[in-house]
């Protein structure tokens, strides 16, 4: 089927006991045993596995082209896992420019625990070639980057893990498998966090790992379903009937937000009062043929820098009215952050840059109150 229909369908079926067209929510923590003690209908406590939580994982492994998926209470709960289950003394690579909760997942909690990690500019493929050793257990790519809308070339990269028996691990969350197929272009491991735009709605909290149909992928697999089970971070059944409801509309609202952020990057590279706009859709980006060969299209998140430092930046943030100040993304609603101010310090986000999720309102309001909030 085309990606479209299976973010529609994938995994759906018709309740037996009333012909209901949606799946019923779950919320049983615990299921009865058979008289001989087994458990035949296949569940027996909500932290090893949930009717929702399966209907939720075998529609992300279809919607990625996956083998098999763990779904996660948050995106660095699903982070964790992968991370928990290679060994102390693995060694990961991983992207300079990442999600700070990552590079703070690995610096303050791996690094202690006995993984040896190195940083490296991953856009830069020969930065990566030297970077990346041979017994190295896993390569850690983010694609685009948050905050800087930097590109990371999959099947090279893949290459470049394969040449040293290392797992290629992509967190695919702003793109989504529906701009960027991560497994199909070489990855062995995708992860999201489907509080973003496979969620889509900002009314819930979760995160996902899909392993690729291969023995590698699937080795390590068996491992973070393990850590699941016995770790117990796992989203409840109505988060995980929430997140399955928003991916049926995944490729609709993709197409809107990708459009409307197109057309804001437009208009700011054209103010006078911005300095730089990172946007992959934007030919004066630095990736931008790279962003063509492996997207679908461009995506809702986008960040620029105002002229006037950091007091500025904050200005505009405020005098925004339809954009909301907050964290997150992947909503319907248009959201904007001093992303400096979020990371603490250990940022190394430039202190003049505004990171926005564009929502699926009407972009000519977008532009109107970007047009007040920089005059």
């Amino acid at each position: 089927m085309n990606i479209e229909t299976i973010a529609a369908r994938a995994a759906h079926r018709i309740d037996a006991e009333t012909g209901a067209i949606v799946a019923p929510i779950h919320p049983s923590a615990t299921f009865e045993r058979d008289p001989d003690g087994g458990f035949s209908r296949g569940y027996i406590y909500a932290r090893a596995g949930n009717p929702t939580r399966s209907h939720l994982e075998l529609a992300l492994a279809a919607l990625e082209g996956g083998a098999d998926c763990a779904a996660f209470a948050s995106g660095s709960a699903a982070t964790a896992a992968v991370f928990q289950s290679l060994r102390p003394g693995d060694r990961v690579v991983a992207p300079m420019d990442c999600y700070h909760g990552t590079a703070a997942l690995l610096r303050d909690v791996f690094v202690p625990w006995g993984l040896q990690v190195a940083f490296v500019d991953a856009a830069d493929p020969d930065a990566l070639q030297a970077a990346v050793r041979p017994g190295d257990r896993a390569v850690w790519i983010e694609t685009p980057s948050n905050p800087m809308l930097r590109l990371t070339d999959i099947r090279r990269s893949a290459e470049i893990a394969r040449a040293a028996s290392a797992l290629l691990i992509c967190d695919n969350t702003w793109a989504t498998p529906m701009l960027q197929r991560s497994l199909e272009l070489g990855a062995d491991i995708a992860v999201h966090s489907t509080t973003k735009y496979l969620s889509g709605h900002s009314d819930t909290l979760g995160g996902a790992v899909v392993a690729a149909d291969n023995p590698r992928a699937s080795e390590l697999f068996a491992d973070v379903r393990r850590i699941q089970g016995a770790y117990g971070a796992v989203p409840s059944p109505f988060d995980c009937w929430l997140a399955l409801r928003g991916m049926r509309t995944l490729h609709l609202r993709m197409a809107a937000h990708s459009a409307n952020a197109h057309a804001v990057a437009e208009y700011l590279r054209a103010h006078p009062r911005v300095e730089a706009v990172h946007y992959p859709g934007l030919d004066t980006h630095p990736a931008y043929e790279l962003a063509r060969a492996q997207m679908k299209d461009f995506g809702g998140m986008l960040s620029f820098q105002v002229r006037g430092g950091k007091a500025r930046a904050m200005e505009v943030a405020a005098k925004l009215r339809l954009f909301t100040r907050a964290t997150s993304l992947g909503g319907t609603e248009s959201l904007i952050e001093h992303r400096a101010s979020v990371e603490g310090p250990h940022t190394r986000t430039p202190d003049n840059l505004l990171r926005a999720s564009v929502g699926i309102e009407n972009p000519d309001d977008l532009l109107a109150d970007l047009a007040q909030a920089l005059a």
